[in-house]
């Protein structure tokens, strides 16, 4: 068996592993990337470092850590009351209130299960008190999270940017997360009309603030071994617990509003300015941090330090593999099947069939430069539209109830009947993983 062969072996191994016990995949592709590069690729220890992925490093520790400064003095909170009042009691807007702010959340740099560990025992909350599917409220919500997963100053937008602009492609940023936030958007249109959406229609409550899900259970981790789930432990605390009332600092507007600015201004900083987005978002964080440190002192404990070695590890041995000729073997393999169009299919639905079970940002860490040299070959596939279709296939799976951010909707779900909430959640889950990437391959590659 050829070493290209045993390195592809090994990275599903990983999967399997990181999906089955709850260990950290990074750290098993770290020690991968050792084991592989030494043993088999004959690369010095200098070497295997000098691919450990340190841009991506500092843009995702800043961005975490600029939301985390935000959930901790209640930006987050204080905007998701703003939206919940905006609607003005009309109970069908309810879902898209929550579509929206999960939306929010990730397109400013929250891990995706992170707004969704946030937002579901709201959203479910909602869904109980105001006669509301649970099934659409869920889904409202992690279809939402998905949307905003791709701006380009979001975690996952940061992982596929970088790839993609490492390796030379094409790349616009903007396509990428329109992309999945219209094919999010307008899946979740579909689903409001099926899960009884327009029976709320003329419905009016008086609402006073958001309930915190009264008659739920907090968002337990799921029984995943991915870095997702260790990455929300911290967010979904914050939430349940609130923001400590000691510090003068807490809960104060004008705080807030600077922070919402700090927020605004990174966007502005990165995508006018083309400034580095990690350094701006540290120094937009140190400034906040600044203002009130006493208030802020635990924002480094509250980076997503898991979701970040995870993606680190993942795409330092992905340039192990690069160096020993792997993903030039793949893709030789890929481009080896009857039509291009053909191949850039069966990368989307593999993307799709692994990220239901696995991490997304492993999948798209691993997956996307598998695929590089393939669009690098003039096959006529055109590398934005292929990476927008990518994008969204391994990212829109996460409904799956073996998912992380199935299984927080799962566990906010009403206890009475969360049997048959999970058989629910487990059929759309199936279908989307097989009809999505058809749908997307045809909207952004064969189109």
């Amino acid at each position: 068996m050829s070493h290209e062969v045993l390195s592809i072996l090994g990275l599903a191994a990983m999967f399997v592993v990181a999906t089955i016990l709850p260990v950290n995949m990074g750290v098993l592709a770290f020690a991968g990337a050792f084991l592989v590069g030494t043993l088999l690729a004959g690369l010095t220890t200098a070497k295997i470092l000098a691919f450990f992925p340190s841009g991506l490093f500092l843009t995702l520790v800043g961005i975490t850590y600029l939301f985390a400064i935000a959930q901790n003095n209640g930006t987050i909170d204080w905007l998701v009351r703003l939206a919940v009042r905006a609607v003005g009691g009309y109970v069908v807007a309810i879902p898209w209130v929550m579509f929206l702010v999960a939306a929010a959340l990730t397109s400013v740099g929250a891990v995706s299960p992170g707004a969704v560990a946030i937002i579901a025992p709201i959203a479910l909350g909602f869904a109980v008190k105001y006669g509301i599917s649970p099934l659409l409220m869920g889904l409202m919500v992690i279809h939402g999270a998905q949307a905003g997963g791709f701006s380009p100053i979001s975690i996952y937008g940061g992982i596929t940017n970088g790839v993609v602009a490492k390796a030379g492609l094409p790349l616009d940023p903007i396509v990428t997360f329109l992309a999945s936030f219209f094919v999010n958007g307008g899946v979740a249109v579909l689903l409001f009309f099926a899960l009884g959406g327009m029976k709320l229609l003329g419905r009016q409550v008086h609402m006073a603030g958001a309930p915190a899900g009264a008659g739920y259970p907090a968002a337990t981790p799921p029984r995943y071994g991915d870095a997702e789930t260790e990455a929300i432990t911290l967010e979904r605390r914050i939430a349940e617990g609130g923001v400590p009332g000691s510090d003068p600092m807490a809960n104060s507007r004008p705080y807030q509003i600077i922070t919402l600015a700090g927020i605004i201004l990174l966007a502005v900083l990165t995508l006018a300015f083309k400034l580095d987005i990690g350094f701006c978002a540290i120094s937009i964080g140190l400034v906040l941090s600044l203002i009130a440190p006493t208030l802020q002192r635990k924002a480094v404990a509250q980076v997503t330090w898991p979701e970040i070695v995870l993606i680190t590890g993942v795409s330092t041995y992905v340039g192990v593999m690069e160096a020993m000729g792997t993903i030039s073997y793949a893709a030789d393999s890929v481009a080896g099947l009857a039509s291009p169009l053909m191949a850039a299919l069966v990368l989307c639905l593999i993307g799709a069939i692994v990220s239901a079970f696995a991490s997304s940002t492993a999948v798209l860490g691993s997956l996307i430069p598998l695929a590089v040299p393939f669009l690098q070959a003039g096959t006529g596939v055109e590398a934005i539209g292929f990476i927008a279709a990518m994008a969204v296939s391994s990212t829109i799976v996460d409904v799956s109830p073996f998912s992380t951010n199935g299984a927080l909707v799962l566990a906010n779900s009403p206890e009475a009947s969360r049997d048959g909430f999970f058989k629910q959640l487990l059929a759309y889950g199936a279908a989307v993983t097989f009809i999505a990437p058809f749908v997307v391959w045809f909207l952004f590659v064969v189109l």
